[in-house]
């Protein structure tokens, strides 16, 4: 139901969704809340999310449950040095009637986890980056519309980078968040083992219906936003630019290269999510500054003199914010 009388109704009715399918998703995702708020917000937001962490995170699981919860259909792709572009989007084979046709494929979803994206070359991690940004792809000079709501989420193990193609700047810009998937807690450990070490099937119920996501993307959309919480968007991304106007000391210092405009545009998508999922009707700083480090993390690059004086990027964004 999409129905709400306004704006303000829909904006309620957006917090109480959020906390239902929190609930839902905590089934089975013990803790890793920060993860999952940013998830939901980036769907919210129409945006893509790279998450990066260990083997046996449950990083699957988590995109698993996501998909559920939501109602949405869901397809994975693991990533090898052999897949090809077609392997994500489709082919076109030759039917008894002599005819081209057109078998779609795994990019054809709601929601696509595109596992260990870094272990395949970059003219199929581009296949699937030109169906991010363009939400439709070309075969054979046709193009096909994907179906929405499309989200991606990527994994990307940090450890091992023997026989990896690290994504490019250009590409990574395609992504709304960077995610650190960090170790569970002790007391959040202890939980895991027991809950998967009994034999039981948690269900996951869908609380929401695609056309109610589309519904509440487009409400975000329409979030009223004070001028002053612009400008400190736009001047947090301009002081991470080294050597510019307003570029901050520390990017002279640390950065050989700043965030561009897709940074300052997500930095204010955020904040107007957030700022709905936690019952405000505007955003503001502080909705900023809640999703600046995985929108700026992988779009500001550390030189040389910040990697020997162990100056993190997480350090930088805090030192700008």
């Amino acid at each position: 139901m999409t129905n709400y009388n306004s704006d303000v109704d829909g904006a309620k009715a957006l917090v109480a969704k959020y906390e239902t399918l929190c609930k839902e998703i905590g089934k089975v995702i013990v803790g890793q809340h920060d993860i999952i708020h940013n998830t939901i917000l980036s769907i919210f937001s129409q945006g893509h999310v790279l998450l990066v962490g260990v083997p046996g995170l449950a990083k699957t699981l988590l995109v698993n449950t996501i998909g559920k919860a939501l109602g949405l259909s869901f397809s994975r792709i693991q990533f090898t040095p052999d897949l090809m572009p077609s392997d994500i989007v489709g082919t076109e084979i030759l039917d008894e009637s002599r005819q081209f046709k057109f078998i779609k494929g795994p990019v054809f979803a709601n929601i696509v986890l595109a596992d260990e994206i870094n272990r395949t070359p970059p003219k199929t991690q581009a296949a699937l980056l030109e169906a991010m940004q363009e939400k439709s792809i070309t075969v054979s000079g046709k193009t096909y519309k994907l179906q929405a709501p499309f989200f991606v989420l990527a994994t990307q193990n940090p450890i091992e980078q023997e026989g990896t193609y690290p994504l490019p700047e250009a590409q990574l810009d395609r992504f709304m968040f960077n995610l650190m998937l960090d170790y569970p807690s002790y007391e959040e450990e202890i939980d895991i083992v027991k809950n998967t070490t009994v034999g039981s099937v948690t269900e996951v119920n869908a609380v929401l219906s695609p056309e109610e996501i589309l519904y509440f993307q487009q409400l975000v959309r329409r979030v009223p936003v004070p001028d002053n919480v612009y400008e400190y968007a736009v001047n947090l991304v301009a002081k991470t630019r080294p050597h510019t106007e307003k570029a901050h000391d520390w990017a002279n210092r640390y950065l050989s290269w700043g965030a561009g405009p897709r940074a300052s545009q997500y930095l204010i998508i955020g904040a107007k999510a957030n700022a709905l999922l936690t019952g405000k009707y505007s955003p503001d700083i502080e909705d900023v500054q809640r999703v600046a480090i995985p929108i700026l993390r992988h779009r500001i690059i550390r030189n040389y003199t910040a990697e020997a004086e162990g100056i993190s990027i997480e350090n930088i964004i805090d030192t700008l914010k």
